[in-house]
C-alpha cells in the first residue's frame, strides 16, 4: 500500500478501502444492482437481503440490536441527526419547556457547528473545557447540569489528538440523571471495544470510511429500549429506514460498511495490539530524533494509531520538504483555509504552537520500517538550529 517514496501516515483522516471489502461491495455496483425498495422481484430482494445483513454485521460490532442500526451518508449526517432530531422531537412533546445540552470545546466541528446552530433557535448549549490532555472530566459535566439539561453529546476519541473520554461514567452519569446520551464514535469504532447496550448509550454516530470502507455510507445508532429514544427524521421522502431516513439506500455502500464491521470485530484485538506497539515505537524515535517534541492528548489513554506532536519549527515551512510523508496539520474535515484548530485552542496551546503541530494515525498497512523512515524524514526535514 506504502511505498518508500511515499509513505501515508493519515488514516485518522480516511483509510483506503480493504480488497476484501471492495470484492464484497463490487457486485452490488453491477449484476446486484437492485433497489431495497422495490419488494415485487428478485432484484430488489437481493439488495434488501445484503443491507439487512449489513445492518446485522454492523449492529454485532457495537452491541447493538440490528432495528437500532439507522444508515446514512457518514457521521456528519448522523451527528446532524442525532441532535436536531432530538430537540425537534423534545419540542413537538414539550413545546414551552427549555432544553440545555452539554457538550466540550474538542468535539468534532459536524457537533460543534450543529449546536452553534442550535444556539440560534434558543437551544442554551454550554461548552464545556477538557483538562490538559482534551478530556473532559465527569465531574466537570455534573457541576453543569441544569434542570433542564436534556442531553450530553461527547465525541468517545478525538480525531485530532486522540484522547479517549470516560464515555462508561458519563453514560453512567446521564442514565442517573435520565439525560439522552450521544456519543460521536467515529474515531473509536474498530479499535476498542464498545457495547451500546450495556454502556447505556443512546445515541451513536459513526462512519464507514475510517474503518477500511468506503466514503459516502455512516450509521446512526438509536437505542430501542430503556429508554426508547425517538428523534424526528432529518431527510423526508419515501419513508425508507422504517420512516427514519428517506432516500434509496447505498447498497454498495451499506455492503462495505457491513463487511468493514465484521473485518473489526474478526481483527481488532490484534490489530489494536500491533498499532499500538508501532506507535510507541515511534514515539520512542521521535523524541530521540527531534529535542524538544511534545505529545498532545494522553499519553496513554489514547487511540492506539494516533500521534500529536507539537515541534521546533512551523508546520509551513516543514511540509513542502516532507511532501512523501502523509501526515496531517490539523483534522482533515476542515475547509482548507488557515485556521487554527479548535481542538488545539481547547487543549490550551498558543496559535503559534499550532502552527508547530502534527497529527500521525498509523493503520494496516503500516509497518515499522515505515514509521522509522517517517522519523528519519522528518528528522531530515528540520531545519537545524546553530550552536
Amino acid at each position: 500500500m506504502n511505498s518508500d517514496a511515499y509513505i501515508y501516515l493519515d488514516y485518522n483522516a480516511t483509510t483506503p478501502v480493504d480488497p476484501e471489502i471492495f470484492s464484497e461491495m463490487e457486485p452490488y455496483f453491477k449484476e446486484h444492482f437492485g433497489n431495497p425498495a422495490s419488494a415485487g422481484h428478485p432484484w430488489g430482494w437481493k439488495a434488501e437481503n445484503a443491507a439487512e445483513r449489513a445492518r446485522l454485521q454492523v449492529a454485532n460490532l457495537i452491541g447493538a440490536k440490528p432495528n437500532e442500526v439507522f444508515f446514512t451518508s457518514g457521521a456528519t449526517e448522523s451527528n446532524n441527526w442525532a441532535v436536531f432530531g432530538l430537540v425537534s422531537k423534545l419540542r413537538e412533546e414539550s413545546p414551552t419547556e427549555p432544553i440545555h445540552i452539554l457538550t466540550s470545546n474538542v468535539e468534532h466541528s459536524s457537533i460543534k457547528n450543529s449546536l452553534e446552530a442550535l444556539k440560534m433557535q434558543n437551544v442554551e448549549v454550554d461548552f464545556l473545557p477538557v483538562n490538559q490532555y482534551g478530556q473532559i472530566e465527569v465531574e466537570t459535566v455534573r457541576k453543569a447540569l441544569k434542570p433542564h439539561t436534556q442531553m450530553l453529546s461527547f465525541i468517545w476519541m478525538n480525531n485530532e489528538i486522540g484522547s479517549i473520554n470516560p464515555i462508561s461514567e458519563l453514560a453512567a452519569l446521564c442514565k442517573e440523571k435520565k439525560i439522552y446520551f450521544h456519543t460521536d464514535a467515529t474515531q473509536a469504532i474498530g479499535k476498542i471495544p464498545m457495547n451500546v447496550t450495556d454502556l447505556g448509550i443512546d445515541l451513536m454516530s459513526f462512519s464507514g470510511h475510517k474503518i477500511y470502507g468506503p466514503k459516502g455510507i455512516g450509521a446512526l445508532f438509536i437505542r430501542s429500549k430503556d429508554p426508547k429514544v425517538q428523534i424526528h427524521p432529518l431527510l423526508y421522502g419515501g419513508g425508507h429506514e422504517r420512516g427514519q431516513r428517506s432516500g434509496t439506500l447505498n447498497v454498495p455502500g451499506i455492503v462495505g460498511l457491513g463487511a468493514a464491521a465484521s473485518f473489526c470485530q474478526k481483527n481488532q484485538v490484534e490489530e489494536t495490539a500491533r498499532l499500538t506497539q508501532l506507535r510507541d515505537i515511534m514515539w520512542v524515535k521521535l523524541q530521540m530524533a527531534l529535542p524538544g517534541v511534545l505529545l498532545n492528548g494522553h499519553p496513554s489513554e489514547r487511540s492506539c494509531n494516533n500521534l500529536n506532536i507539537t515541534l521546533s519549527c512551523s508546520t509551513d515551512s516543514l511540509l513542502p520538504r516532507i511532501q512523501n510523508l502523509g501526515v496531517s496539520t490539523g483534522s482533515a474535515c476542515g475547509t482548507g483555509q488557515a485556521a487554527m484548530s479548535h481542538v488545539l485552542k481547547g487543549l490550551g496551546l498558543s496559535p503559534a504552537e499550532s502552527q508547530r503541530t502534527l497529527r500521525i494515525s498509523l493503520g494496516r498497512w503500516t509497518t515499522e520500517k515505515e514509521i522509522l523512515r517517517a522519523v528519519e524524514i522528518l528528522q531530515n526535514a528540520i531545519p537545524k538550529r546553530n550552536t
